[in-house]
């Protein structure tokens, strides 16, 4: 199925509501305590600036290293300048970027990748579950070939999905296959890539470099880091002068080591993967305990960190006055339930018992 988001809508958070462990998003953690414990140590004494500091080049060697391959690495301070920024210098301003139509960057970037690309369109393309197919993206590409058309230049999907689920290695191989037949480049949004990685058991380069991906939005802020993500170049020639976009694009922090520290913390002893796994284990067991409730139906396959659920309006605001906050995120009933590195299975069977109390 393909329904696209609506805006997002939830009750303010309010007394202890604010502070209790909650599903509406994974922004809501706090930071793991391995990425804490990076920051403090980064913080002692002084260190140069602007990324020419140890832990910045510690961080995009664990970022390489990871991969197993060389590759440029960028940071910046969130998702939406990682994508927008990535996406521009992917093409130019008369050239059209695919993407499916409930695609982050479609639904939740404010514009921002046609406004950094100059006004590059966005063609949105439908697939199932959330998902581009190769046969779509090569219809995108031979509907027109005429000068009054922006052509495509750039793929990009996102993994995990905006609906919670993923493209399989073969799958991404096929889409970046056609991307190359067709002298596409593509472009992954990685904000829940951990948790892809965790869920399909891959090494990363198995759905990225390995499979055609040129450039990777590698997400940390949903995974335990404070702030910041990186813009992986696996092809090295687009990298070419990224540095000055990033700097123009208000993206070069003077203080970087606060950015890159807390991903040496994340990726040395594998905190990573253990947190987006721990996410991860947390959806499946809210799955496995709401699936099948009266008045409850699951809106997409559970695959990463999420359950998308459709509920009744009454339930929904019933769940709201018992003080649990999640996002009524499609049409008038569906709803996402998000798991963070910290969620607690008390907490899942807290919301799951609370579900059943008001669904009975």
């Amino acid at each position: 199925m393909s329904s696209a988001p609506s805006s997002r809508t939830l009750p303010s958070a309010q007394g202890s509501t604010a502070s209790r462990r909650q599903f509406a998003s994974d922004n809501y953690a706090g930071i793991a305590p391995e990425a804490w414990m990076a920051l403090a140590e980064a913080n002692s004494g002084h260190a140069p600036a602007y990324g020419n500091d140890p832990w910045t080049q510690r961080a995009a060697d664990a970022i390489r290293d990871l991969f197993e391959t060389p590759c440029d690495v960028f940071f910046v301070f969130n998702g939406t300048a990682a994508n927008s920024l990535a996406l521009a210098h992917c093409c130019q301003s008369y050239h059209s970027i695919l993407c499916h139509d409930v695609a982050h960057i479609e639904k939740d970037e404010c514009g921002a990748p046609e406004f950094f690309a100059n006004g590059s369109k966005l063609l949105l393309l439908l697939g199932e579950n959330g998902k581009l197919n190769p046969s779509g993206i090569e219809e995108a590409v031979l509907r027109r070939n005429d000068i009054h058309y922006p052509k495509p230049r750039v793929v990009s999907i996102t993994q995990a999905t905006e609906v919670g689920t993923l493209y399989s290695p073969a799958e991404v191989r096929a889409i970046g296959a056609m991307a190359k037949k067709h002298g596409l480049r593509l472009h992954m949004d990685g904000a829940r890539f951990a948790n892809a990685v965790a869920s399909l058991g891959v090494a990363p380069r198995e759905i990225t470099w390995q499979a055609g991906v040129d450039v990777l939005c590698l997400g940390g802020t949903k995974n335990g880091i404070h702030v910041g993500e990186a813009v992986v170049f696996f092809n090295r020639d687009l990298a070419r002068e990224f540095d000055l976009r990033a700097k123009q694009g208000g993206q070069l922090c003077s203080k970087m080591r606060f950015v890159a520290a807390p991903w040496v913390g994340m990726l040395q002893n594998g905190a990573w993967l253990r947190h987006a796994s721990q996410a991860n284990r947390m959806a499946r067991l809210l799955h496995s305990l709401i699936h099948n409730l009266p008045q409850v139906r699951i809106l997409f396959p559970q695959e990463a960190n999420s359950v998308f659920v459709d509920l009744p309006k009454t339930t929904i605001q019933a769940l709201y006055g018992r003080g649990w906050l999640f996002y009524n995120f499609i049409g008038e009933g569906g709803c996402r339930l998000m798991c963070s590195w910290d969620t607690t299975e008390e907490d899942v069977r807290a919301f799951a018992a609370d579900l059943r109390a008001t669904v009975a």
